[in-house]
């Protein structure tokens, strides 16, 4: 792993951790640079840079915006206007990007930052007895601090199973992966590892995060701006449905419905339900914005909306907007002009990361496929159903239903958060690429090698680096 991304990520947890606050009480601790060189010694500490793992996430280049984005104008579901919305993704939109990109040099850097901030958890051993003000029992602060981990170990997980989609060769006709680093060295030098060892490691990182944080408490789902153990599944069915252990997924997705912790958001708050921070019935892991953090022009509100919120960058693809039945509530917040006006509305929205609504449409999806059953199937794509109606609160429930219907009620509910692109590569479709005005234009199948992203200059530029470079790519 390239030095440079390595200190950047300390940086980060310098200069911000302990200082800026991830959510509206994550106020300034008492943490100092002279503990920051050595190890951690209190769960306050642990707190911090786990708190600075969510800060890395919310980066615009991230989940606060670039990342999400990327992934919906590459798909059927999005087009970049960038002839007439101040020219944001020209390049990715374009297929023309180059090892300088920032669409990929952003990314890149927040991805590698959360990594460098859960290793220093994941591998903190502390100089003696771990304390917190909250609590003087061992027993107490040894679970706290097993919880803090096991968020350490599922951000690092999240984050090597997007940079792996975004940067490793599995659509892209090869077979490497990325850099794993797994524990804080900023003089390291490390090669990529292949496909196959990044899943290894994914899958190892979500298990230990569950054998960590332990059986959940009663009123743990109640606060959505950190990773609990049912967003540690609700995580892993994600990232089991793409890698296409339909089984795994059928699993996790049952424990997450049998918890009774989560529903499906009503017709009537569909559209609020994006702007009410930390509190929706729906919202599995949500990233904490709020109006002290307002990510202003750089947001997806930005991007999405219309002047005076927005340049209207990101359109919805018409053949979407027009497939919605007149009483379908999510139509409706889709303008005329193919403007997705009712999601992420304002710049200090908290990021829905994971909702309940995708749980289950993986677990159906996963269920239509050979060992699953048709029935629950139909059970979790109505659940859906039943709360989309705007007149009488419930869409036409299904009596039958195929993989076609599943992949397009996925767009139906999912637009403009992050998933077409990544689901048309899983599913061997092929990605079209449209113009600024949304026109169909050349078509690449899964084996393209600008299906793919380059790996930043930054990265293979280093005197002596082990990191080879994705191949189609100009620097």
């Amino acid at each position: 792993m390239k030095k440079y991304i390595l200190k950047y990520g300390m940086l980060a947890v310098l200069s911000t951790a302990a200082l800026t606050s991830c959510s509206n009480d994550f106020i300034e601790t008492e943490f100092f640079q002279q503990v920051q060189q050595g190890p951690l010694n209190t769960i306050e500490e642990l707190d911090a840079f786990v708190k600075g793992q969510y800060l890395s996430m919310r980066s615009a280049s991230y989940y606060g915006c670039d990342f999400l984005m990327i992934g919906e104008l590459r798909s059927n579901n999005m087009y970049s206007d960038f002839a007439n919305g101040a020219g944001y993704y020209q390049t990715v939109a374009s297929y023309s990007m180059t090892a300088g990109d920032q669409y990929s040099s952003g990314p890149y850097a927040e991805m590698y930052k959360v990594i460098a901030k859960a290793n220093i958890v994941i591998n903190n051993v502390p100089s003696g007895q771990l304390t917190w003000k909250q609590s003087q029992d061992p027993a107490v602060i040894q679970a706290r601090a097993n919880y803090l981990k096991g968020q350490a170990y599922a951000s690092r997980a999240l984050a090597l199973f997007d940079l792996l989609r975004m940067f490793g060769q599995e659509y892209a006709g090869g077979t490497t992966g990325v850099v794993i680093p797994t524990v804080y060295n900023p003089e390291a030098k490390q090669a990529r590892s292949t496909v196959a060892e990044t899943r290894a490691q994914i899958e190892a990182d979500f298990d230990k995060a569950l054998s960590l944080m332990g059986t959940p408490t009663a009123n743990i789902h109640l606060t959505r701006t950190e990773i609990n153990q049912y967003g540690v599944k609700a995580l892993m069915s994600r990232y089991y449905l793409y890698k296409g252990d339909y089984a795994k997924v059928r699993t996790l997705v049952a424990d997450l419905v049998a918890s009774g912790k989560y529903s499906v958001i009503g017709a009537s708050d569909f559209s609020g339900s994006f702007s009410k921070p930390d509190s929706s019935v729906n919202s599995i892991f949500e990233i904490a914005v709020g109006s002290t953090n307002d990510l202003g022009t750089t947001s997806t509100s930005n991007k999405l909306n219309l002047a005076p919120k927005g340049y209207g960058n990101m359109k919805v693809v018409p053949a979407l907007r027009l497939s919605y039945v007149a009483d379908d509530v999510r139509g409706a917040v889709i303008s005329s002009t193919n403007v997705l006006n009712g999601k992420y509305v304002n710049s200090f929205d908290n990021i829905r990361v994971v909702r309940y609504e995708e749980v289950l449409l993986n677990g159906a999806e996963a269920e239509l496929q050979a060992g699953g059953n048709a029935a629950t199937a139909l059970t979790y794509y109505n659940m859906i159903q039943a709360k989309r109606g705007k007149a009488t609160g419930a869409l036409t429930p299904a009596v039958t239903l195929t993989l076609n219907d599943v992949y397009t009620e996925r767009q139906k509910e999912l637009v403009g958060e992050g998933f077409g692109y990544w689901d048309l590569l899983r599913r061997n479709q092929p990605i079209i690429q449209r113009s600024s005005s949304g026109v169909a234009g050349t078509v690449r199948n899964v084996g393209n090698q600008l299906l793919t992203f380059p790996i930043p200059r930054t990265e293979i530029n280093v005197p002596g680096t082990l990191v080879t470079p994705n191949p189609g790519f100009g620097n």
